[in-house]
């Protein structure tokens, strides 16, 4: 019976040369992702400048007719993905704030609305993803 054969070890610069595909001259990175269940970004911008809003595309669709002045925003990056639709949820219920922006596929969820609405909105998905689902979760970021 033939004894198994033990795969060789990778060196460390094997590793890194297979993630960062170095071609020659040229390299290529790769990112990976891991999947996991946490938040890697849970941030709240108060007042920002009115081209923040522009370069985000928050003020069309339903917002076209809609004074961003004065309003806050909320982000959260979320892994899996599919999480920032329960985050969307978790978000209007905790505080009167808009869904600017959502992707289930990314897993970026941005609200929009008064600075004490989006704290409590972002505050409360921190919490309901730590406590209630327990997910690994950051700090919340503030500007």
């Amino acid at each position: 019976m033939k004894e198994p054969t033990v795969p060789r070890r990778l060196t460390r610069q094997e590793i890194l040369d297979d993630i960062f595909k170095v071609h020659g001259d040229r390299t290529r990175v790769v990112q990976l992702s891991v999947p996991g269940r946490e938040i890697t970004l849970a941030h709240v911008i108060g007042r920002p400048d009115p081209c923040v809003y522009t370069n985000l595309c928050l003020e069309i669709g339903f917002h076209a007719d809609f004074k961003q002045d004065g309003r806050s925003i909320g982000i959260l990056q979320l892994s899996p993905p599919e999480s920032a639709v329960i985050a969307a949820d978790v978000a209007v219920k905790a505080g009167a704030v808009d869904v600017g922006f959502m992707d289930r596929f990314s897993g970026a969820l941005i609200v929009t609305g008064a600075r004490a609405e989006v704290d409590a909105a972002i505050e409360e998905n921190v919490r309901f993803f730590r406590d209630d689902l327990h997910y690994r979760v950051c700090p919340i970021s503030e500007q």
